[in-house]
């Protein structure tokens, strides 16, 4: 129980980070946080994503001045103001940094179909797996990433020259935390707020039905007597 409780803990300090030191990731710790990714559970296992490992700061650069173009338009009148005011707690604005900053960024495209045409299935649930395996995998290994989504996110197959079966799921700025960086206070629901037993009000409503059909039953019985 020890290690189970030690496990939460240490999955409930994981937080995104915006800022990151100058400092490389090994490629055996992100190959390693891949793999794991790679394992995710997918719709007739087709595996439908593939993660693109960017690392030179030309093509870092140039993501980010597109990044910042449609991340300027959501700040400027796209986003609607209930939108802002949800995301006032974390002082955003529509400067990215850290997509340079990050010395890797790893950007996850969602395969629509297989690259010869086949078939695949439930591909946002599939490719939203591997990304949870992925952030949960590089929080152990002690690195820290931030889920980056700015809409639209075409600009990433144009840069990256991916093919047409794919679409851009997420961007991912991935290194070790910046020591002066500390991530804004936010606040958590319970566990009761997000979850219920089911299975508990399903037996006795249950319950009550089978004692409903008993008591009626009971009833034309009496009648008869």
């Amino acid at each position: 129980m020890d290690e189970l409780s030690d496990f939460i803990t240490d999955m409930k300090s994981r937080r995104s980070c915006r800022r990151f030191a100058q400092r490389s990731v090994p490629d055996e710790l992100l190959h390693a946080c891949l793999e794991i990714a790679c394992s995710a559970p997918s719709g007739a296992n087709k595996q439908p994503w593939t993660y693109v490992i960017v690392r030179d700061s030309k093509t870092k650069a140039e993501i980010r001045r597109a990044a910042e173009v449609e991340e300027y338009e959501f700040y400027n009148g796209r986003a609607p103001q209930r939108w802002l005011d949800d995301l006032a707690f974390l002082n955003l604005n529509h400067q990215k940094a850290f997509l340079e900053e990050a010395p890797i960024l790893l950007v996850l495209f969602a395969q629509k179909r297989g690259a010869k045409g086949g078939q695949h299935y439930y591909v946002q649930e599939s490719v939203g797996l591997s990304a949870g395996f992925l952030i949960s995998a590089l929080h152990q290994v002690g690195l820290a990433t931030v889920t980056h989504t700015p809409s639209p996110m075409k600009f990433l197959s144009k840069i990256l020259k991916r093919p047409d079966n794919e679409k851009p799921f997420l961007l991912l700025p991935i290194g070790y935390p910046h020591a002066d960086y500390r991530a804004p206070t936010k606040s958590s629901k319970t566990l009761d707020e997000m979850c219920i037993e089911h299975e508990a009000l399903e037996f006795a409503a249950a319950s009550e039905t089978v004692a409903a059909k008993t008591s009626n039953v009971s009833r034309v019985l009496n009648r008869h007597d």
